[in-house]
């Protein structure tokens, strides 16, 4: 990149900035934000922009039965961000809306910090139904989503002109729900060129300003638009523009498609999910960075006080992580009984419930869908009883949502209450209700095992089990997403089932239960055992999967690519 141009915008509908600012819905926010603070950790000239959503994704309530409902979580921007004195207009379904800007800056360990811009439609000129279009987080129908990331993605751009970034070299895409940024900067610059008719040298000239990440190997995740919706929110001339950019398939505005053909450089989450997407994309070169988490951000109380300890500068170099190998293991041992007694208050506060401290406790907790099968641990209780009984008692603590319109993933929650109603001595279960970082942050480092158990390939990376592993807290895993690249079997945890895409579920249950036989034999009767992989998942895992390294990847294979 030249020097008069080399900064970095990154978009992004969701972005987790702190627990008490509800603004993600899951791992694509948590991403986002640890992705910026690394970017600041590392100087990058970057500047990210999202919507304000200050309705929140939603509050989760549990009955006894596990039926979720929702209910607004509403937070003050006023509290928590600085007004900016941008006023922008984006027409939608043929009106100008009013939009305002917020600012927040997103520090990372070194204290430095990158600026998010949050767009805000709340203003008295616009209509009632106006003013609510940037307020909840993947909330409302197909013409609401289709408004919010029409704000997005066109009102982003005329946010970073007007705040005078023409330095912005690389627009950063994370996910699809961006897209008509590229719609933007195509009917900018012919405008400048006096034409209304684009070329492919004028599409080519605006891909090079643009990098796609794509999250989702499913393809019902993409999102689609109908024509019809596309004429009524963007107009017959923008709608003629997606047009010509090869955007509109099936009578659809494909916005992963748009995104796909806007951007110079595309990328999956992790390698395998790489394969997956080129598979699901023949016609694009897709490359592949693995995902990571911000190790300051993620690592508990107690283990960074050890880090600091034998490994400082572990802050400013995650890398240095790798010399964990020559910790003590009883100091290790120490670090994580101290964060699984923080775990253990938690939930007894939270729900009443008495975990022990010295019986192995499993972790499960993301976003409840059908394709992460938060219930096949109970697929044989029968077995499970068995392995309990014999070798030794099981806690186990599961956490949280499911998208409102998601009833595969409503069903899975009740599915797991059920399971717990059949458990008995000596197993126990908690379903921790409104999952959110900072509940996020116990549990992945008190627990003892953090579980995952996808339907193969539909996993896409997966982060949660990075930052248990920051915390000595081996993961036992289908072998999808992030963790084809991370297990190493018996040593910095163990793999369910085989590395194919077709294993039924079946299979994996019995994987999964002859693994957790051996996870209990070793908890309960050989501790330095277990105490060695807790040292080596931190030392091997815990060095590489950080955004740290992520987002140097990005700014040598994604962002230097820039002209």
């Amino acid at each position: 990149m030249n020097q008069n141009q080399s900064g970095i915008a990154y978009f992004s509908m969701e972005i987790a900035y702190e627990p008490t600012m509800p603004t993600y819905s899951g791992g694509l926010g948590i991403l986002a934000g640890d992705t910026i603070r690394s970017a600041a950790d590392l100087g990058l000239p970057m500047l990210a922009v999202s919507l304000v959503h200050r309705a929140g994704f939603f509050h989760q309530h549990l009955d006894e039965h596990g039926n979720q409902r929702e209910e607004p979580e509403n937070w003050d921007p006023q509290a928590r961000l600085e007004p900016i004195d941008i006023a922008l207009e984006v027409e939608i379904e043929g009106r100008r809306i009013a939009l305002r800007t917020w600012r927040y800056r997103m520090r990372g360990a070194s204290g430095a910090s990158v600026p998010v811009y949050l767009l805000d439609s709340d203003l008295s000129e616009n209509d009632e139904g106006d003013r609510r279009l940037t307020d909840h987080l993947y909330g409302g129908d197909s013409r609401y989503r289709l408004a919010q990331e029409a704000i997005l993605g066109i009102g982003g751009r005329m946010l970073v002109r007007a705040l005078d970034r023409d330095g912005i070299a690389t627009y950063h895409l994370n996910e699809g729900h961006s897209a008509l940024l590229v719609l933007q900067l195509l009917e900018e610059h012919l405008a400048q060129q006096q034409r209304s008719e684009p070329s492919d040298e004028d599409v080519q000239l605006v891909r090079q300003h643009c990098v796609f990440t794509t999250h989702t190997p499913i393809p019902a995740g993409h999102d689609r638009f109908p024509y019809d919706l596309v004429r009524q929110v963007l107009g017959e001339r923008r709608t003629a523009l997606l047009g010509a950019l090869g955007a509109l398939d099936d009578g659809h505005l494909d916005m992963t498609h748009l995104a796909l053909r806007g951007a110079r450089y595309v990328n999956g989450v992790a390698r395998r999910h790489g394969e997956v997407s080129r598979e699901l994309f023949p016609h694009y070169p897709i490359h592949a960075i693995t995902n990571g988490v911000h190790a300051a951000t993620w690592t508990s109380p107690p283990f960074a006080q050890l880090f600091d300890l034998h490994v400082g500068g572990w802050r400013r170099d995650n890398t240095y992580l790798r010399y964990v190998e020559a910790i003590p293991l009883y100091e290790i041992e120490e670090a994580h009984a101290r964060a699984k007694e923080a775990l253990i208050e938690e939930i007894r506060q939270r729900t009443g419930a008495v975990f022990e401290r010295g019986v192995l406790t499993l972790g499960f907790a993301r976003r409840a869908a059908g394709y992460k099968r938060a219930d096949l641990l109970f697929a044989d209780i029968e077995r499970l009883h068995d392995i309990a009984q014999r070798i030794g008692p099981i806690q186990i603590a599961y956490g949280g949502k499911a998208h409102p319109h998601d009833s595969e993933g409503r069903e899975m929650i009740r599915r797991v209450f059920e399971a717990r109603r059949a458990l008995r001595s000596p197993i126990g279960m908690v379903y921790l209700e409104n999952y959110e970082m900072a509940l996020a942050a116990k549990l992945v480092a008190g627990v003892d095992v953090w579980l995952n158990t996808p339907t193969r390939p539909l996993e896409a990376s997966g982060t949660s089990g990075m930052k248990a592993a920051l915390n000595g807290v081996p993961s036992l895993s289908v072998l999808d997403g992030w963790w084809v690249e991370g297990c190493i079997e018996g040593v910095t945890g163990w793999a369910i089932g085989g590395d194919d895409t077709a294993s039924e579920r079946s299979a994996d249950a019995a994987s999964l239960y002859d693994a957790l036989e051996r996870i209990a034999t070793t908890f309960y009767r050989e501790q330095d055992a277990f105490a060695r992989v807790r040292r080596s998942a931190i030392a091997l895992n815990g060095s590489f999967f950080n955004t740290q390294r992520m987002v140097a990847q990005y700014a040598l294979n994604a962002y230097a690519g820039a002209n």
